[in-house]
């Protein structure tokens, strides 16, 4: 792959259907700008309708326009992701491009989704899996009419983390009900993001589908994500100074979108690749690469029994049938 890739680089995306949660704000909004930008239909699924309206008139404002729609989509609710994915597929429009990128990082005190789980595991990871599991059909409808050209697939974008290095999978306590760390509960969220994002790449080559699964991470960002929350107003204020020099040491939200640009859309990029920036750490850095992955990622059987206990919480199951042919 080219080190020096950039959203320069990226094709025409020309009639190409794109979803991103969280789109709103942060590398969710910078990635949905500069994908709009390349021609694609960009739809903004978003939880708050008046930060959703506000990110599409700040869209409108930089770039006259583009294509952009707005869907309230909120991840901690299943309800809400069976009606949006109900209306979405109502349409009968291939999805070309999914990136779940929305996330929820360390409340100080224990939240829940209106389901009741734990709202990092709930949303991070629940809500995304029953996203992508109830959208596979426009997925689908986009891959039968690809190509095998990497360009042309469809793809599934899994936005992960540096945080995932210290993840453990508490299958005995996956919502923090016992003991709750607000650290702890996020970089569990994030491994599971990951091998969620390995298991349907697997999943999606013994089926012989054309839609790839690939992850990304930002490394280091000032996005709302970190100062975003439930803080005092003296934390709160520490929060946004360190955001600021977040910003200048190491990636704004908008150098943070390259590695979800990159795997986006970039050539090069493979099926189940994992993409962040190249600097120091990986928390920084202009140049896209290969991530680093900690051995609990690469965990094939803790990927099985994640999936499967995501079927059990979720009540949405996919590719279940291709898995036992595997095993």
């Amino acid at each position: 792959m080219s080190k020096k890739w950039q959203a320069s680089d990226i094709p025409s995306l020309a009639d190409k259907r794109v979803l991103i949660t969280g789109a709103n704000s942060g590398i969710g909004y910078h990635a949905a700008l500069k994908l709009a930008r390349k021609g694609a239909h960009i739809i903004f699924a978003c939880r708050d309708q008046r930060r959703g309206e506000a990110a599409l008139a700040r869209v409108e404002a930089d770039s006259p326009g583009l294509r952009m729609e707005l869907a309230i989509l909120d991840l901690a609710s299943l309800s809400s992701i069976h009606h949006f994915a109900a209306a979405e597929l109502a349409q009968h429009r291939p999805l070309h491009l999914l990136i779940n990128n929305a996330g929820v990082m360390t409340p100080p005190r224990r939240k829940e989704t209106a389901d009741g789980f734990e709202v990092q595991f709930g949303t991070n990871v629940l809500g995304h899996f029953a996203l992508t599991a109830l959208l596979m059909p426009a997925l689908q409808q986009a891959a039968g009419a690809s190509s095998g050209n990497a360009a042309e697939r469809p793809r599934v974008v899994t936005i992960a983390s540096i945080a995932h290095k210290r993840g453990r999978i508490n299958f005995d306590d996956l919502n923090s009900t016992r003991s709750y760390s607000p650290m702890g509960a996020y970089q569990q969220s994030k491994l599971a993001n990951l091998l969620i994002a390995f298991e349907l790449d697997r999943r999606l080559r013994a089926a012989n589908s054309r839609i790839m699964s690939v992850a990304a991470h930002p490394g280091v960002a000032n996005t709302n994500l970190f100062q975003s929350g439930e803080y005092s107003a003296v934390e709160k204020s520490l929060r946004t100074f360190v955001g600021h020099v977040i910003g200048i040491a190491l990636n704004s939200d908008s150098e943070g979108a390259l590695p979800t640009l990159y795997a986006s859309t970039s050539d090069d990029a493979e099926d189940g690749g994992y993409y962040g920036p190249q600097g120091f750490l990986e928390m920084r850095g202009h140049e896209v690469g290969r991530a680093k992955i900690a051995a609990q990622a690469t965990d094939t059987a803790c990927a099985v029994r994640l999936w499967q206990v995501c079927e059990e919480l979720t009540g949405v199951k996919f590719f279940s049938e291709v898995a036992a042919v595997a095993s």
